[in-house]
């Protein structure tokens, strides 16, 4: 049987496309394959701390789906110029969650941010019962702060701040079920270590937002309150770990987990980290869940990955004009009407043989 790791990234596939349930079921080879609003009447299926919070608190399943969205469609962005794109297609999204590579451990982190990130933003926003704005009775206040030639100014903590601390619990509680299931194989490892990290890239890097207060516009006090950065951002960092992933192997006491290499440092927290060199994506196998670069649009003038070169593998590539209507000679009519005309366009494509 799949390590629940894998399993559980199948579960958040399925939830971005609720329409094609009985459709995708075969694709995914799980049960569990439904929308937020049936997650929990199949809660006996789930580990029990996720059984647990779909029998408690099926509202933040609902956040956990969007949370899975979220993540992936950062990930289709991130991914979008290289050999895997991050296709959801159900012949090959399932294969890439069976293997231990770098395309994986960037979908296990992302995901984990995005369930992090929509479960705090819903708390900030009044939409969970359970939570609200991070508590700041327990901050320092920050010091005054002159600057040379003004009078200083008072910082207090204040705002609404983004509860990450709850959302980190239930990310934790929803992603990391098979920590309670006993597993310690490389697998559970490995995805345990990538969950975290995506957790970490959203708590470590917190922005901290300010409003001024005072007569006449002044800035005689300033409330500020902790933001998470944009998701965009999440996403962005995220990427420059899968480039600098760490490959690894189980230690000797099956609880570890080792550097591949001499001179190699142990990964830092947040840091990805695969078992298994990725394929080359460049043609089509169901095995691999590879579903190769045939078609894809490329950059003829790129040294990128977008290029043709690297994205076509070699094959070569065509020139192919197509046409298409866009929005054109807008014009904003009192009050408060935008009306545009509709233009034919024609656009030269690179398209990979």
């Amino acid at each position: 049987m799949w390590p629940f790791a894998a399993a559980q990234l199948r579960v958040f596939f399925c939830l971005l496309y609720p329409a094609n349930i009985i459709s995708l079921w075969w694709a995914v080879g799980s049960p569990l394959v439904m929308d937020p609003n049936s997650i929990c009447r199949k809660a006996k299926r789930l580990a029990g701390r996720q059984a647990e919070l779909c029998q408690t608190q099926p509202e933040i399943v609902s956040e956990v789906a969007k949370g899975a969205r979220l993540g992936i469609r950062e990930c289709q962005h991130q991914f979008r110029f290289r050999k895997w794109n991050c296709t959801t297609h159900k012949k090959y999204f399932s294969k890439i969650l069976q293997q231990d590579i770098r395309e994986t451990a960037f979908v296990s982190a992302v995901t984990s941010a995005g369930v992090l990130y929509t479960v705090s933003q819903a708390c900030s926003m009044g939409e969970l019962l359970q939570c609200g704005c991070e508590r700041t009775l327990n901050r320092v206040p920050l010091p005054r702060s002159p600057t040379p030639g003004t009078e200083a100014t008072a910082w207090e903590w204040g705002g609404c701040g983004d509860d990450v601390e709850f959302g980190y619990a239930k990310s934790k509680q929803f992603m990391d079920a098979e920590r309670k299931q006993g597993q310690n194989d490389i697998k559970s490892l490995i995805n345990l270590h990538n969950n975290e990290a995506g957790r970490l890239i959203i708590k470590n890097y917190m922005r901290t937002v300010c409003k001024c207060h005072g007569l006449s516009g002044s800035c005689a006090v300033k409330t500020c309150w902790k933001k998470m950065p944009h998701f965009r951002e999440v996403g962005d960092r995220l990427l420059d770990r899968f480039n600098g992933a760490f490959k690894v192997m189980g230690g000797n006491d099956g609880k570890t987990l080792i550097p591949v290499g001499h001179n190699i440092k142990q990964p830092d927290k947040q840091d990805l980290i695969y078992s298994a060199e990725s394929p080359d994506f460049c043609l089509p196998n169901r095995r691999t869940g590879s579903p190769g670069t045939r078609g894809r649009v490329c950059n003829g003038t790129a040294l990128d990955v977008s290029g043709c070169d690297l994205l076509c593998c070699g094959r070569g590539h065509r020139e192919e004009t197509v046409s298409f209507q866009e929005n054109c000679q807008c014009r904003f009519h009192w009050c408060c009407v935008v009306q545009c005309r509709q233009c034919a366009v024609r656009k030269e494509l690179s398209i990979c043989m």
